[in-house]
């Protein structure tokens, strides 16, 4: 049975913290096993930091990768949008 989080009735392990499987382009950067959402976005940003694909004008702003364009669907996206379009790619 899961933990009850502290006075909210509600169970733990939900959310950001419930494993999510990435869709085969998704798994290219981090990986095939299921992950917590936070996790898959901390990949990502590792990524994006490895290949240096953040714009050096405006650091909200990233430059995708192959990798990236298949997630994404364009060759720019700001760090607001990515989440959105992760979504997509996580079941």
């Amino acid at each position: 049975m899961a933990k009850e989080s502290s006075g909210t009735g509600r169970k733990a392990g939900g959310g950001l913290a419930r494993p999510v499987t990435p869709s085969p382009d998704l798994a290219q950067i981090v990986g095939k096993d299921p992950l917590p959402r936070s996790e898959v976005v901390s990949k990502v940003w590792d990524h994006i930091r490895k290949n240096n694909l953040q714009n050096p004008q405006n650091k909200r702003e990233i430059v995708a990768d192959d990798k990236l364009q298949k997630i994404f669907g364009k060759d720019r996206c700001t760090m607001f949008e990515m989440n959105k379009h992760l979504s997509k790619h996580l079941s």
